[in-house]
């Protein structure tokens, strides 16, 4: 037979707490890397955050798509190189990239543009005098030539007499080394706006007229910042240089554009130290690629990112079936971080580097010890309080928080292996703050036990009425509480997010203690009858008040003196 209203059988309910516990450290200790521990953000365990700000040549603000798209190609670069806790969001006409841990740096790379073209070589030249910079390889010369197939002939490594040394330096490398990445080829920017400089560049360095071509080529400074970078036309020629500085170029139209690639991985070099990116070419653009090379056998194509040349390989021989290679002394990295930004695509926008910041894992650290002595200090007044104010009740205030936190962190744990997420100092302080509302809701349900003691009843008596009537006042608080931690969720971005989602969560599970755990421990508290004593329950004074008010109706000669 079921309990009357507002009683139940507390074994029950706290019997189904501990399965859910149970249950999800089961998920904890026995899934993923069973490392019991959340992933932290990059306030608490250090990292990187850079702004991206678009780049604009003519003021004209961009359309919100394109930024939008911008954003998820970056997401994706980030996914790809297994960057995780990493975030990208949009802030007006900027995008913020956070990259928490020992990995920061190569968020300094995402936001380029990434466009990838394939350009005949029309004329090369060594570029004199060198740059007074050492190379990032340590001086090493760039590799030879090597011809664009999965399968080189064995004359890959020595070019005709004729032909210029071919070369093939990495992209990422010159630019992590860079606060602003700006490519190190073109003219520099003439005074004026940067409009004015593109449109000057792009007179003497796209011009069709050879005689133009030839004054760009020998005014063409390497060292210098290239307002071409990214905004270069591909149905005019080019001049430019190579991504190590050593030749100069005069390159003709694009004839494949990278968005023909497919896929692109980096791999081991099998016919010189280094690594190598395979490309892959979907079906329209292998078969311009297999025209080109047998069109051209003997000259060099050259592979063309952001308006410089990566790599200016000879074609020995015609390629068939749209797979090549990208080759040159690539380090491991630096092959896998140009494969990655080839295969998600290149971005709709142009992007500067506005700031570069590092937060360090000592910072990091204080951090959260800052946000850990909060909480603590903020557990210890609310404990204080309840213990002081309600005594047995307080000692169940205690507990039931307790096994929240539990509940809180196995959650944390999880939502960072499913999700991703990551706890911040934000998060931290909605966690201190829903402290309170867990505790509001353990004192709204004494203090109406308390009122039920005032009028008459019992310990024992006064639960299950106050229980009803307490569950109301904690359902509507907490559901205004959720509300406005969803609302604050969709329209926050960065770390006010992360406040949010913790503050939500907790309401949440709030309610799951309240009903599994506080209001079972209550009912058997008022089963003991060394819990019901009035000096231990911390009801004494809701009890003299109730007996004051008998006491005062016996003497008044009430019909209320005939008593509850």
């Amino acid at each position: 037979m079921a309990p009357p209203a507002g009683h139940i059988r507390p074994g029950r309910y706290l019997g189904a707490f501990i399965l859910i516990v149970g249950f999800l450290y089961s998920l904890v200790f026995f899934t993923g890397d069973g490392r019991p521990v959340p992933k932290l953000g990059i306030d608490l365990q250090g990292g990187t955050r850079v702004t991206l700000t678009v780049r604009s040549t003519d003021g004209a603000q961009p359309p919100p798509e394109s930024i939008d798209r911008a954003r998820q190609i970056i997401e994706q670069r980030v996914n790809g190189m297994g960057v995780s806790g990493a975030e990208v969001v949009r802030d007006g006409n900027n995008l913020v990239i956070t990259v928490p841990g020992e990995r920061g740096d190569e968020a300094k790379t995402l936001g380029r543009t990434a466009d990838l073209n394939f350009r005949p070589v029309l004329q090369a030249v060594p570029n004199q005098p060198l740059p007074p910079q050492t190379p990032p390889t340590g001086g090493q010369p760039p590799a030879s030539g090597t011809p664009p197939t999965s399968t080189p002939p064995p004359n890959a490594g020595t070019p005709p007499t004729s032909q210029p040394k071919p070369q093939g330096r990495p992209a990422p490398a010159a630019e992590q080394q860079q606060p602003n990445p700006t490519p190190p080829t073109g003219t520099a920017p003439a005074p004026g706006s940067a409009a004015d400089a593109v449109a000057k560049a792009r007179a003497l360095r796209q011009s069709e007229d050879p005689q133009v071509q030839a004054q760009a080529l020998a005014l063409l400074d390497c060292t210098a910042a290239d307002p071409l970078r990214g905004l270069d036309k591909p149905e005019l020629p080019l001049v430019t240089c190579s991504d190590d500085n050593s030749e100069k170029f005069v390159l003709g139209k694009v004839f494949l554009p990278g968005r023909e690639i497919s896929d692109a991985a980096a791999g081991q070099d099998q016919n010189s130290p280094g690594y190598v990116i395979s490309v892959n070419f979907r079906p329209v653009g292998s078969d311009i690629w297999s025209k080109f090379t047998s069109a051209n056998v003997g000259k060099r194509a050259a592979f063309v990112l952001d308006g410089r040349v990566v790599s200016a390989p000879n074609i020995n021989e015609p390629i068939l079936g749209g797979n090549t290679q990208i080759s040159g002394r690539f380090t491991l990295a630096e092959a896998q971080d140009l494969a990655n930004i080839l295969k998600y695509g290149s971005l709709p926008l142009a992007f500067d580097q506005s700031e570069a910041e590092t937060v360090s894992a000592t910072l990091g650290l204080a951090s959260m010890q800052a946000g850990l002595i909060a909480g603590a200090i903020g557990l210890v007044l609310v404990f204080g309080y309840c213990m002081f104010y309600y005594r047995a009740l307080g000692v169940l205030t205690v507990l039931s928080l307790g096994l929240a936190a539990a509940v809180i962190y196995s959650v944390l744990v999880l939502l960072g292996r499913w999700i991703g997420f990551t706890l911040d100092l934000a998060g931290i302080a909605g966690f201190i703050v829903a402290i309170g509302i867990t505790a509001d809701s353990f004192i709204v349900f004494f203090e109406r036990l308390k009122d039920e003691v005032r009028e008459g009843r019992t310990f024992r008596s006064a639960v299950p009425r106050g229980w009803i009537r307490a569950r109301r006042t904690i359902l509507s608080a907490d559901a205004v509480s959720f509300m406005a931690a969803a609302v604050l969720y969709i329209l926050a971005v960065g770390q006010v997010k992360g406040f949010a989602f913790t503050l939500g969560m907790s309401t949440v599970l709030d309610l799951v203690v309240v009903f599994l755990v506080t209001h079972p421990l209550v009912a058997l508290a008022s089963q003991s009858k060394l819990l019901s004593k009035p000096a231990w329950s911390g009801l004494g004074e809701a009890h003299r008040t109730a007996a004051a008010s008998r006491s005062m109706a016996k003497t008044s000669g009430s019909p209320a003196a005939k008593g509850v």
